[in-house]
């Protein structure tokens, strides 16, 4: 598919989305939207799955009479083979394409029932097998019968008729499985709707350019990825980011406390096709309810709500997480909490890169304590990465990439990156283009300083500032400002006042032939 196809399927489902636009604010009309293009997918997905099985028998699956025992016997063998390998059964009748033929087949039919019950089943038919909890309430954000549908049930049905139809109109070329058009255009969805949902966008979506940074400085070095985390996935976007820069990710895990957010991801994993064995997404406040103890993962990314707050309760000490720092992170801020949670987690060979605000390289008390032991005692922290303001949805606030290592391959040195310079402004957003992010990553690869952008400092160096990371002390982007020459202004407004005066009277000249005084 090409670029400017891509761009026709995201504006076609941007366009269909917009069906709900007048009926709900964004983060509401997403949940449906996105609920209703899943379904789609499982829909398709099966088809395409039953189909290849009853090949040899040249039936198609929507075709199979499902009310005869012949056809209930094909029925139930291909559910055995779809719960083992696509993790969830869909009858011919429950199909996208049936419902949606059925909406469309006269004004007076009534789907909402049906279409209810088709999105119970799927989760009914997972009830027991492996892929339970992956599927587990999936589609409970969509009531059907929620009167931001409409005021009648006859209204709700007739927007949801609409969407169905629309939606089935469009080909995601599922048969394709090298192309992965379906996932991108509902990374596009994704980002679309983060960007107008304000500050609670920041909940469940980071920018792909930041995504891309992440994703690329923990594969550095790297083809292949055992396992893959994100302690606070949001959308999952994150992780499917850092999958995108290696060959194979064997297991994908996350934690996300919001449960609207916690399902989106899991309809984001299974949409872009990681299998339900390979992930492990778990709906829990990280901090206060870890769900992954003892997961030790190859590459860890997160981007956490910045500042939180956390109950920091004195019980934690005891804690494999924190209780070796001597002291937790503030309960007003709880991003060291995060970052300790992360280490804590990250395999000996393992690469971490984290989005903070600036705060966090220069607070003082618990945060300097916490900040200097992770430095002085451990030598985890391998680079610190300056990032642009009002990149992020929601805030304008600057931020900063801090990456650790365990096993560091440049032991004696911290590098700083100032990329906050390199930006492009877009409406009131900045973005960060393909060459911002590019010398980013080479200069984290090659460890380059670069005058006014990069320095390696000496772990000495930062030992004399204190251990205050604020990028300005390693960094210097100073620039003297051009010399003014007073002499010559002065001269310069001379000539201009002597010019001013000439036109004066020339002006006189000509208001006195006109009878009139200037």
């Amino acid at each position: 598919m090409s670029e400017e196809q891509k761009k026709i399927l995201e504006q076609q489902l941007w366009n269909i989305a917009n069906t709900l636009r007048g009926k709900m604010n964004a983060d509401e009309f997403r949940d449906y939207i996105l609920g209703f293009i899943f379904y789609k997918y499982l829909a398709e997905k099966m088809e395409i799955f039953a189909n290849s099985i009853l090949e040899q028998d040249n039936i198609q699956f929507r075709n199979i009479t499902e009310n005869t025992k012949v056809g209930q016997e094909y029925i139930e063998a291909i559910k055995e083979e779809s719960l083992e390998n696509l993790g969830y059964f869909l009858k011919p009748a429950e199909l996208f394409g049936e419902i949606a033929k059925r909406g469309n087949s006269g004004t007076d039919t009534f789907i909402l029932e049906d279409l209810q019950k088709i999105l119970t089943n799927i989760q009914l038919s997972t009830m027991g097998t492996q892929s339970e909890e992956d599927f587990d309430n999936l589609f409970e954000d969509m009531d059907l019968n929620s009167t931001k549908l409409g005021k009648t049930a006859e209204a709700r049905n007739a927007i949801i008729v609409k969407v169905l139809v629309h939606l089935d109109e469009i080909d995601f070329k599922l048969e394709h499985t090298e192309l992965d058009v379906l996932g991108d255009a509902y990374e596009y969805l994704i980002g679309q709707f983060a960007s107008g949902a304000g500050k609670k966008a920041g909940e469940f979506y980071t920018p792909q350019e930041v995504s891309k940074i992440l994703a690329k400085i923990v594969t550095t070095g790297k083809n292949r990825l055992k396992s893959v985390y994100d302690p606070t996935c949001g959308s999952g976007s994150l992780l499917l980011r850092v999958a995108r820069e290696v060959k194979d990710v064997n297991n994908f895990y996350g934690q996300e406390m919001n449960r609207t957010t916690y399902n989106l991801a899991r309809m984001n994993m299974i949409l872009h096709g990681v299998h339900f064995s390979k992930f492990d997404i778990k709906q829990e406040d990280t901090l206060e309810h870890p769900q992954h103890i003892g997961l030790q993962a190859e590459a860890i990314v997160a981007n956490p709500p910045f500042s939180a707050n956390w109950s920091s309760n004195p019980l934690f000490l005891t804690d494999d997480r924190f209780s070796q720092y001597g002291k937790l992170a503030p309960a007003s801020k709880a991003d060291f909490a995060f970052v300790q949670h992360m280490v804590n987690h990250l395999a000996e060979s393992g690469t971490m890169a984290v989005v903070l605000p600036h705060g966090v390289l220069f607070r003082g008390a618990a945060e300097l304590h916490i900040r200097k032991y992770l430095i002085e005692q451990k030598n985890y922290l391998d680079a610190v990465i300056g990032l642009p303001a009002n990149i992020f949805y929601g805030t304008s606030i600057p931020t900063c990439i801090l990456v650790f290592k365990k096993c560091k391959e440049d032991p004696n040195h911290i590098l700083f990156i100032d990329a906050s310079k390199e930006f492009e402004k877009v409406k009131n957003q900045n973005m960060l283009r393909e060459e911002h992010i590019a010398k980013i990553v080479e200069t984290y690869r090659s460890r380059t300083a670069i005058e006014k952008y990069s320095h390696l400092a000496t772990l000495e160096e930062v030992a004399e500032n204190d251990y205050n990371l604020n990028i300005p002390r390693y960094v210097d982007t100073f620039e003297e400002a051009e010399e003014i020459d007073i002499q010559a202004v002065m001269a310069e407004i001379k000539t201009l006042e002597a010019k001013r005066a000439e036109l004066d009277k020339e002006i006189d000249v000509y208001f006195k032939e006109l009878g009139l005084v200037f």
